[in-house]
């Protein structure tokens, strides 16, 4: 057959035109090449050559800018061209008809033409548009004049000649005329607001804020519509994440769109709005807003489900259609109707044809796919905007509660956290899902109308099967939630437990209590795992639910076909029914989901409601427009530049009086009262007033004391003044600012009408406040000491000095760069207070309120800060200071005191006055004092409360050099391999197998094996019961077909066939039952699986830490243990164990659809390596971004968090210094920061989807290519195998994304698993011991003779000894005593008893018996010691003091008479029983070390050794103590390690160390008779 453009039959001169020239078709035809042909030709040289030099560029971030109007109108119109001309095409080819002698070129030429035109026009168009080159758009608007008159003379003449809608080519012409005119009102657009050409002065455009921004990096709305569906400008980042890991400059910032603050301004307005005149204080509605806000992209979202949904349907219409096409081998002839010598076919023809099918499913597939990620984009995108927006609405909220809610507890820390932790992502996550909420009944409702058309009413018997079905879903769905609940209880519980034992483990060591403390934890997580038994049981229900139900269905369905219809469903009705049933099971499974967040969402919106309506601070103070100042800088239409400086966001404008220019000012100050209150009277919230009658007045410029009792209201006024309390009556003045001006948020204090003059006395600015409960920032020590205030590095230095912190942060190991606060450095009770009364000192503010600043300092600090910091560095600034404190010494240095009795002022004025007019009250003060004087000289010489804090911060510290935390060591190494960046890649995509086989491992291999062999019976399974359905619908249809043996045909008779469908029903439902068995089997064996190997883990785990010798636990940070045991655990428990049942799933599923496929239709192998490898390509990518980009979003969430917590914390600082811009500035940026970070995974997430889904479109269409390849060419194939293949062809797109993201998945979770992993490896102590137990006397040691010999000590190998060759010996009996200087190698003598450190030379014998060789456990549990920080456990005080349970009652008793507790055991309700908070926190310090005492006394040893344990007891009780040890212990060897020297006096024998070495050892009076030696000055210093 010739190939001729209007074809040459010889009966009819194609070229013929008498009639006219328009009237020969092939010469209309012909006219409709000129236009695509101009185009090509003008259009290729501007592509290939114009693009070099462009000078008009604007210099801007990405050619991504879209100039432009009507955009995405012309992609959407250009893509729909695309397609009419496809369709074109099609006909073209398959109205030529079989009679025909030649090809008629001219019926598909110029649909190939114009489809080339199309795409070169939408290439052209986005090159211009990038370069904004507007003049060169001309040629379009020429192409599509051209190309619409040229279709509508062909429309025209169809018209004439009588063709009519019928006829499939004229509505193809007629959509083609439409089309051209549309694109062609785009382009007059263009020109009329572009006005590029015809008109005199074009406009100029500024490219929008965003895209100058070269910070912004997320370009989803700024791409055209090909990028945005596809996220095709993603690619450079997730490529690029190979190369080098993604971090948080690479995602750079939010577009203003999506930032936090424009969204909370739409949420807040739309919230604030429902506030009507009438009902003012009506509660707005948090779901009304919402809606407000973020109503219209969930609409877009949902009408994108709409259209994905419905384009779903169209996968099991066409399998129908190509299945009955192939069956109907014999063709019926197309009914052809002539006009212009050639044919034209109707309508309807065409979808009879397979190949056009198999296309037009390729096409609804591609955009199904592309809709649905479209709306998944959209409503993650809006979640994420709600969740800024909220969050913004929940921390200003909090800035404005009031204090008496935060003290009353009726809004608590807990309670903010989970607000912000928990509800806004649930609601977050409620939005997500929301477009399945009404997409749903439309996606079901459908489905069952198209089954009940295919099969009649036994469809409507399976569909309900899967409806009834869904109730038991949610049921399941519930239950999930009420497990986990239970179970985090019970893990809360077991951290509790764990994180007491290892800040105790000590102590657990010297006493040999591990075992006990370990049973304990086993026994918490004994019910935990009850508890995960039941959620890994309900799980793999609902797993099992999801993968029977359609099979179950299927048989339901078919089984009922049978016996309703004799004849049974053709293969064409069951396989699209299958592929129906696969699409029916999701949006039900979804349901339960979907309703359970509902549910959640419907709560969370409750507690939201009732937060954002709590109790706010007195006043108006907050709305007078002092507030906003940055949040009113980010909206839009302000249009002032200055505000949107980008280095720096607007900071309060607190700077911008420098120093020296206020200095000048101060003596002209006319009023010296800094701050007044007159008849006060302020209440904490409840009607009861905590502070009356008060009227004080505060000097400027001077130190005003405030002093009284405990509890009597001195830290109350300060925070009255403060405008913290409600006040119920009076008013508290501040005086104004000299110039006024110069404060930015004057305001009134009061809700009165005043005259502008009142306004401004009643002003307050920034106050300096430390408060009595110390508050630090997570950050490093310098910024928590500047607090936002520019550096001024004399200044900082003079407030360190006056702090006397500079020895604390020599310490730290980043110097005063360390992060301190909750996530950083765990500083002591005195540094943390130090550091927040140099915040306060450094603060340039007129008035300094100090509240109670000595509390947890000693003597020394307090009177340097005292001296240095108060008298010296306030004073010489002439700043106003108020200073409460119980320090009455202090007194004299007061220029005003205010004295304080249960919240009213009992005096004021100087102490003169008071000495005068109060005898009383000063001569109570006379003796309060002396008493103060009388400890400061019994304090002096003592190691003071200070170097004992520097010293715990130096045991923490000089450890860590030697051993960097596990996580740093892994980090350094990556980075060394990503410098060769060769290596770092491979490293970064390899899939770690080793900890998959170690956690699979760890399970047990049974199960293993179990779960392998479960699953792939399954899975075979499967399959059998669909190869079983095509071979039974098959027979069916093929009455007669030929028979494959010997090429003849025998028609088979109908008793033949009655007996093979007599056997076809029976082996179904066989196949089915066992299938669905096969589904539970394996769901519960992966879920027990996963339960076994955590088990396992946790157990090996805790074994390892407890039993692990004390130097581990001064290496590594317990912060990093707790983690182990909190994160990490709760990975293996319950995200591995569903991720791998899900990846194993899919990817049989995957593997079983692609093998069946091929053993279909052999040819389609051909495909699988070219879609191999670029699925292969697409996961390793993906894996490696999605893992940066997790670890981002985890590692931006925390800082977030904590921000939150710990402005609740520190509200009453915040407001008093005046911060709350500032900080909201931190949270605004924290949260966009967030948000980046999840919204780049989110969008990684969607370009994986696409991308897979794309392939999976590629894998449908050749599977269908093939099975209609093969048919053409006569191989056999039934039509049932086809649809089996063409089905399983569908599955795979569904699941070829979750085998990327499970993967991806179980990559990051498998981290724990490694964490958990390392310390595995850890060495245990040595619990054996060279001698057998029961070698050793029962009652050893009974003398208590200690030989030391050539003792050499060290904590580990690595390090230098800390005890070089100690000889000494102690005999039976005596008193010993140990004394030097910190570091001198006196504790580590007294570890060294106990074998906890590493004895490398020399030994230690006792009675006898070298205690090297003895089990740890023996030696342990057979002496006693004291240690210095007192440790009790949460319990009873039983259980404190007898663990073991092996003491009677009287015995206990008796030793808490010794330690002088019994009385207070006593008067506490439930005596032995009573209840111990954690850490012992129900008892003051003193009675803990008494407690520690009494546990020594009941294990009644021979052998006592005390460690410094009276460090922190008051003299009395001291010398009580002394005496007790020397009369309870009579008989037994004490050794004592001294904290004060006079202690040891007494004592037998003493050893002066230094060093690690023995300087002196005798009697102390022989020792004190040499006036030059070591012993001899201490003693002197310290009488």
């Amino acid at each position: 057959m010739d190939l001729a453009f209007c074809g040459n039959e010889n009966n009819i001169n194609a070229y013929n035109v008498d009639d006219g020239v328009l009237n020969n078709g092939c010469f209309v035809d012909a006219l409709n090449l000129v236009p695509h042909v101009f185009l090509l030709f003008i259009t290729f040289p501007i592509l290939f050559i114009g693009w070099g030099s462009q000078s008009s560029k604007v210099q801007i971030h990405h050619n991504t800018w879209l100039h432009f109007p009507g955009h995405n109108m012309r992609w959407i119109l250009t893509f729909s061209l695309l397609f009419v001309h496809v369709c074109e095409f099609a006909e073209g080819i398959v109205s030529i008809d079989k009679t025909m002698i030649a090809n008629h070129l001219h019926l598909f030429m110029p649909a190939f033409m114009g489809f080339i035109a199309a795409t070169t026009s939408v290439v052209y168009y986005h090159n211009i548009e990038t370069s904004n080159f507007p003049k060169l758009l001309l040629v379009l608007f020429i192409y599509w004049i051209l190309a619409f008159i040229t279709k509508t003379i062909k429309l025209w003449k169809f018209v004439v000649f009588g063709v009519r809608p019928r006829h499939l080519r004229f509505c193809i012409t007629a959509l083609l005329v439409l089309l051209y005119g549309l694109l062609m009102a785009v382009e007059v657009n263009v020109i009329r607001i572009r006005k590029y050409v015809f008109f005199a002065n074009p406009q100029k455009v500024k490219p929008p804020e965003d895209l100058q921004d070269l910070g912004v990096r997320f370009l989803q709305p700024f791409v055209n519509l090909l990028s945005k569906a596809t996220y095709w400008w993603m690619n450079p980042l997730i490529m690029g994440a190979h190369k080098r890991p993604i971090e948080l400059k690479k995602i750079g910032k939010l577009p203003i769109a999506m930032r936090a603050l424009t969204n909370y301004l739409r949420l807040k307005d739309a919230y604030e709005d429902q506030r009507t005149a009438e009902d003012p204080d009506r509660a707005p509605s948090i779901w009304r807003s919402m809606y407000r806000a973020f109503g219209r992209p969930i609409l877009l979202s949902s009408t994108f489900r709409y259209l994905a949904d419905l384009l779903g349907f169209a996968g099991p219409l066409c399998i129908s259609g190509i299945v009955k096409c192939l069956e109907s081998e014999n063709k019926t002839t197309i009914s052809n109707e002539t006009y212009f010598g050639v044919n034209f076919m109707s309508s309807t023809d065409l979808l009879q044809n397979s190949s056009v099918l198999a296309i037009l499913l390729f096409l609804a597939l591609i955009l199904q796919r592309t809709f649905l990620q479209a709306s998944y984009y959209v409503t993650i995108e809006t979640g994420i905007n709600l969740r800024g927006a909220l969050l913004a609405m929940i921390y200003n909220k909090i800035l404005r509660l009031s204090t008496s809610n935060m003290s009353m507890g009726e809004v608590t820390l807990g309670q903010i956290n989970n607000l912000v932790a928990i509800e806004t992502n649930q609601l977050m996550w409620f939005l997500f899902l929301c477009p399945n909420l009404w997409a749903m009944p439309v996606q079901i409702v459908m489905g069952v109308i198209l089954l009940y058309n295919l099969l009649g009413p036994s469809a409507l018997v399976g569909a309900s099967v899967i409806v009834l079905l869904a109730p038991v879903q949610y049921l399941i769905a519930t239950k999930l939630a009420d497990t986990q609940k239970s179970t985090l209880e019970y893990s809360t519980d077991r951290l509790k437990q764990t994180s007491e034992i290892l800040k105790g483990i000590k102590l657990l060591k010297l006493y040999a209590w591990e075992n006990i403390f370990c049973d304990s934890v086993e026994g918490t997580r004994g019910k935990e795992l009850t508890s995960l038994k039941t959620f890994a049981f309900y799980t793999s229900l609902s797993i099992f639910m999801n993968a029977a139900i359609p099979i179950a269905a299927v048989l339901v369905t078919f089984v009922m076909h049978h016996f309703i219809n004799e004849n049974g469903p053709s293969p064409s009705e069951a396989f699209a029914a299958l592929a129906l049933f696969h699409i029916l099971v999701t949006p039900l499974f979804l349901l339960s989901t979907v309703v359970r967040f509902a549910v959640k969402a419907l709560i969370s919106v409750q507690k939201l409601g009732e937060f954002l309506q709590s109790d706010e601070i007195g006043d108006d103070s907050w709305r007078n427009g002092n507030m906003p100042v940055p949040f009113e800088a980010g909206k839009k239409h302000m249009g002032t530049t200055k505000a949107i400086n980008r280095k720096h966001p607007i900071r309060y404008q607190m700077d911008n009086y420098e120093q020296p220019t206020r200095r000048q000012m101060r003596p002209t100050e006319t009023e010296d009262v800094a701050v007044k209150v007159i008849n006060g009277c302020f209440t904490w919230g409840s009607n009861l007033s905590t502070l009356s009658d008060i009227n004080i007045s505060i000097p400027t410029g001077q130190l005003t004391m405030i002093v009284g009792q405990v509890g009597c209201g001195k830290s109350s006024l300060l925070l009255a003044m403060l405008g913290e309390m409600q006040s119920m009556d009076g008013k508290v003045y501040w005086s104004k600012l000299p110039n006024c001006e110069a404060s930015p948020d004057g305001i009134s204090w009061s809700g009165m009408e005043e005259t502008a003059e009142d306004i401004r006395s009643k002003n307050r600015y920034s106050v300096a406040y430390a408060a009595q409960k110390s508050w630090l920032l997570n950050a490093t020590v310098e910024e928590n000491i500047t607090f936002g205030s520019p550096f001024n590095k004399q200044r900082y230095k003079a407030v360190i000095e006056a702090c006397s912190l500079q020895p604390d942060i020599d310490l730290l190991p980043f110097g005063d760069q360390t992060e301190i606060g909750e996530r950083g450095i765990n500083l002591s009770g005195g540094q943390r207070q130090r550091i927040c009364v140099a915040r306060a000192l450094y603060q340039n503010t007129n008035i300094v309120f100090l509240d109670d600043p000595f509390s947890a300092l000693d003597i020394h600090l307090s009177d340097h800060l005292m001296q240095e910091g108060i008298l010296k560095f306030l004073q010489d600034d002439k700043r106003t200071v108020v200073l409460v404190t119980h320090k009455l010494q202090y007194l004299i240095h007061a220029d005003w005191i205010i004295a304080m009795k249960d919240g009213s002022v009992l005096r004021e004025g100087t102490l003169k006055d008071i000495q005068t007019h109060d005898v009383e009250l000063y001569d109570h003060w006379k003796t309060l004092m002396n008493r103060q004087d009388h400890e400061l000289e019994k304090d002096i010489q003592q190691d003071s409360q200070t170097t004992l804090e520097r010293k715990t911060l130096r045991r923490a510290f000089y450890s860590r050099e030697a051993k960097l935390d596990d996580e740093d060591e892994e980090e350094e190494e990556e980075e060394e391999e990503d410098d060769s960046l060769s290596t770092g890649t491979t490293r970064r995509s390899k899939i770690p197998w080793k900890v998959c086989w170690c956690y699979l491992s760890s399970g047990g291999f049974f199960m293993v094996f179990l779960m392998v062999s479960s699953k792939l019976l399954k899975h075979s399974v499967i399959v059998a019961i669909d190869y079983w359905l095509a071979f039974w619908t098959s027979s069916k249809t093929n009455q007669s077909r030929p028979d494959n043996t010997n090429g003849t045909t025998v028609t088979q008779s109908t008793l033949l066939d009655e007996e093979n469908s007599s056997y076809y029903l029976p082996v179904f439902i066989v196949l089915c039952a066992a299938g669905i068995t096969l589904c539970l089997i394996t769901s519960l064996t992966v879920e027990f699986l996963g339960l076994s190997a955590a088990t396992n883990l946790h157990h090996n785990l805790l074994n390892k830490i407890i039993h692990a010798p004390i130097r581990f636990f001064d290496v590594t940070p317990l912060g990093q243990i707790l983690n182990r045991f909190s994160a990490d655990t709760n990975i293996i428990d319950q995200h591995i164990p569903p991720t791998l049942e899900s990846l194993t799933r899919s990817t049989l599923l995957c593997l079983s659809a692609i093998g069946v496929i091929c053993s279909i239709t052999p040819i389609f192998m051909i495909t699988l390596f070219p879609l191999g490898v670029a699925f292969y390509f697409i996961q390793k990518y993906f894996r490696v971004a999605s893992k940066d980009l997790q670890d981002l979003d985890d590692s931006t969430q925390l800082p977030l968090l904590c921000h939150f917590s710990e402005t609740a914390e520190g509200l009453t600082t915040i407001r008093a210094f005046r911060h709350e811009a500032r900080f909201k500035q931190r949270m605004l940026e924290l949260t966009d920061t967030n948000n980046t970070a999840y919204l780049f995974l989110s969008a990684a997430n969607r370009w994986l989807e696409v991308r897979t889904d794309y392939l999976g479109a590629v894998i449908v269409l050749t599977a269908a290519g093939a099975s209609i390849g093969s048919s053409l060419y006569g191989l056999p194939s039934s039509g049932g195998l086809v649809g089996l293949g063409l089905t399983y062809a569908l599955t795979v797109t569904n699941y070829l994304n979750w085998v990327v993201r499970n993967l991806a998945d179980l990559e990051v979770q498998m981290a724990a698993v490694k964490k958990v992993n390392s310390f595995l490896g850890t060495e245990s102590e040595n619990y054996e011991g060279s001698i057998d137990t029961s070698q050793v006397p029962e009652n050893w040691p009974l003398n208590g003779e200690i030989k030391i010999q050539d003792l050499c000590v060290r904590y580990d190998p690595m390090l230098k000894p800390v005890l070089k060759h100690v000889n000494a010996f102690i005999q039976p009996g005596q008193k010993v005593g140990i004394c030097g200087r910190t570091g001198s190698g006196k504790s580590s003598l007294s570890l060294a008893f106990f074998n906890m450190v590493d004895i490398f030379e020399g030994k230690i014998v006792i009675d006898g018996i070298d205690i090297c060789k003895l089990p740890l456990h023996t030696l342990r549990s057979r002496l006693s010691i004291i240690l210095q920080d007192p440790v009790l456990f949460s319990g009873s005080i039983r259980f404190n003091l007898d663990p073991e349970k092996s003491c009677t009652d009287d015995r206990l008793w008796e030793a808490l008479e010794i330690a002088q507790l019994k009385n207070m055991v006593k008067a506490l309700p439930g005596g032995l029983d009573a209840v111990v908070t954690e850490g012992g926190e129900n008892f003051s310090v003193g009675q803990r070390q008494l407690f520690c005492l009494a546990r020594a006394f009941v294990r009644k040893s021979s052998i006592l050794i005390m460690d410094e344990a009276t460090a922190s007891i008051d003299m009395a009780t001291e010398n009580i103590l002394q005496k007790v040890v020397m009369t309870a212990f009579a008989d037994r060897t004490v050794v004592i390690i001294a904290h004060r020297v006079h202690t040891i006096l007494t004592a037998d024998l003493v050893i002066v160390m230094k060093r690690g070495n023995i300087m002196e050892y005798d009697k102390p009076e022989t020792l004190l008779e040499q006036e030059d030696g070591m012993f001899a000055s201490f003693v002197k210093a310290d009488m």
